[in-house]
């Protein structure tokens, strides 16, 4: 039995603002492009299913979970998509936690376990990530809508981490 976790948040795939606007702009084009078409039989049906098709993965990606970010007290619990493998990060290898903001987070796409330069990376949408050092100076960003929660938590159970405001 698993012990109940002090922090928790999900994180949806269909959340992402930057993603549902490039959609919705998308499905907009198709439908513009649909009433501009003169041969409406041929090309024009073509432009519609598609601009419904794309509002229809749009409402689907609402419902499917990203990334499930649970904090117990010695551990944190990163869990993704139905294929993935849990992480399980040791606080006790910790040596620094931070807030931080997530650059460039326009076109960030929605990563789970993403190892790149240095940084293992999980992420869905929103501008504010908790960055964990831990001894091997490998760097865990986490993003989350709670950062200045998570981190708080974070301290909380993990007293000597070092810190930055």
């Amino acid at each position: 039995m698993e012990a109940t976790p002090l922090f928790e948040e999900k994180q949806y795939l269909g959340y992402n603002k930057y993603s549902i606007l490039r959609r919705m702009v998308l499905a907009l084009f198709c439908f513009i492009a649909y009433y501009w078409t003169e041969e409406r039989e041929q090309n024009g049906d073509l432009l519609f299913l598609l601009g419904v098709i794309i509002i229809v993965i749009s409402v689907v990606l609402l419902f499917i979970l990203h990334l499930h970010t649970r904090l117990y007290s010695d551990h944190l619990m990163l869990d993704g998509l139905w294929t993935t493998k849990k992480v399980k990060i040791d606080l006790r290898n910790m040596t620094g936690v931070e807030k931080t903001v997530l650059t460039g987070s326009m076109l960030n796409n929605p990563v789970y376990n993403l190892h790149h330069k240095g940084t293992i990376r999980f992420f869905s949408g929103g501008k504010e990530a908790v960055k964990l050092t831990d001894k091997d100076g490998l760097i865990y960003l986490i993003g989350t809508h709670k950062a200045d929660e998570l981190c708080r938590l974070i301290r909380e159970q993990a007293p000597g981490l070092q810190h930055k405001s």
